[in-house]
C-alpha cells in the first residue's frame, strides 16, 4: 500500500485519477490526467520546508540500503560477521558488480515491518556492525575492490550491551582507519543520517548526500526535547539544526547532492538508483586515475579542512 505523507494528499487524488483513466483506457483523459499531476508534483516538491524534507527522508517506501544492491549490483554476494562476537543485521556488505566494476557496497539497514525492522534494530549498529564494515572494507583494500557506502540511520545503538562491548571505540576505530583505506572510497547518505552512526562509514574521498536526505548531529525531536522541552519545537529545531543537503554543502561539509527524481526516491527507485549508480561510477572514474599517494593525500586534506575556528 502506497503511503502519502500531508503536503502529498492532492498527489494522491491525481494518482488516482490518472489510474482511473488508465484502467478505463480513456485515450483523451490519460495525457490530461498525467499534465496535472506533473503541475502539482513541481509545485509540491519545488518550495518543501526543512521539515517536509525530513518527512521525505524517513519515509517507509524511501529505498533502503537492500534495494539499492538489488537495483545496481550484479553477482554480488554478502559478507558476515566481525569476526569477534557476532553478524550485525543493521549493516550489510557486499560485493558484487556496478557497472561492470567490481564493488564492495556497505550499508545501514533499516528494515521494512515489523518483524524485519527488529531484526534490523531499526538501522541502529552496534559494535560488532561497524567491526564488520572494518573488515569487508580491509578485505576490498586487500584486493584492490572500491568501496560504497550507503548511509542511513538515526544514529549507533545506544544500548547498555552496545556500550558494554565498545561503541564509541568501534565507530572511532572506523573514523581513523578509514582515512588510510588504500582504495578509492565514496559514501553518500540515502536517507536519515545520524550522528556517529552515520559518521562511522562516511569517511572517504568523496562524501555526498541524495536530495531528500538528512545529516545531523542529533535528531530534531531529541534537539528540542533538550533545549525547548516541547515535542511542539520539533520544526524549529530542523530548521535550526541545518540539515539539508543544500545547507551542508553551503557549509562544506559534504561534496555534491545527488540529484533523484523530483518526486522522490519512495515515488521512483529505479530512478533513484540510476542517479546514485551514476555519481558513483564517475567519481570512480576520477579518483582510479589519481595515484593511490595522490588520493588518501586528497582524503586527508578534504578530511582536516572540515570545520572553521577562530581566535
Amino acid at each position: 500500500m502506497t503511503t502519502y505523507l500531508d503536503f502529498e494528499q492532492k498527489i494522491k487524488i491525481l494518482q488516482e485519477e490518472l489510474d482511473s483513466a488508465k484502467a478505463k483506457g480513456d485515450k483523451s483523459e490519460i495525457p490530461k490526467a498525467q499534465k496535472s499531476l506533473d503541475k502539482e508534483v513541481e509545485r509540491s516538491f519545488k518550495a518543501l520546508s526543512d521539515y517536509q524534507k525530513l518527512q521525505l527522508a524517513r519515509h517507509q517506501d524511501r529505498p533502503y540500503a537492500l534495494d539499492y544492491v538489488r537495483l545496481i549490483m550484479d553477482d554480488f554476494y554478502e559478507i558476515h560477521g566481525d569476526r569477534a562476537f557476532r553478524d550485525d543485521p543493521a549493516i550489510i556488505c557486499f560485493l558484487g558488480y556496478i557497472g561492470g566494476q567490481k564493488t564492495l557496497v556497505v550499508g545501514e539497514q533499516k528494515g521494512r515491518g515489523i518483524k524485519n525492522k527488529v531484526k534490523r534494530n531499526f538501522g541502529m549498529p552496534n559494535p560488532e556492525g561497524y567491526r564488520k564494515a572494518l573488515r569487508a572494507v580491509r578485505l576490498a583494500e586487500k584486493f584492490d575492490i572500491p568501496v560504497l557506502m550507503l548511509v542511513d540511520t538515526p544514529g549507533a545503538y545506544p544500548g547498555l550491551g552496545a556500550e558494554e562491548r565498545g561503541q564509541s571505540e568501534a565507530i572511532a576505530r572506523n573514523l581513523f582507519e578509514f582515512t588510510s583505506i588504500a582504495v578509492p572510497m565514496v559514501s553518500v547518505v540515502i536517507g536519515e543520517g545520524g550522528s556517529g552512526g552515520a559518521l562511522a562509514i562516511g569517511v572517504a574521498d568523496k562524501f555526498a548526500m541524495m536530495r531528500y536526505s538528512v545529516f545531523s548531529v542529533i535528531s530534531p525531536e531529541g534537539c528540542s526535547a533538550i533545549l525547548w522541552n516541547d515535542p511542539a519545537k520539533v520544526e524549529v529545531a530542523t530548521k535550526a539544526l541545518k540539515i539539508t543537503p543544500s545547507d551542508l554543502i553551503d557549509h562544506k561539509l559534504i561534496d555534491d547532492i545527488v540529484e533523484e527524481p523530483l518526486i522522490g526516491a519512495h515515488r521512483d527507485k529505479e530512478g533513484a538508483a540510476k542517479a546514485l549508480k551514476e555519481y558513483y561510477l564517475k567519481n570512480l572514474e576520477e579518483l582510479r586515475a589519481l595515484s593511490v599517494e595522490d588520493m588518501l593525500q586528497k582524503r586527508y586534506e578534504k578530511l582536516t579542512n572540515v570545520g572553521a575556528f577562530a581566535e
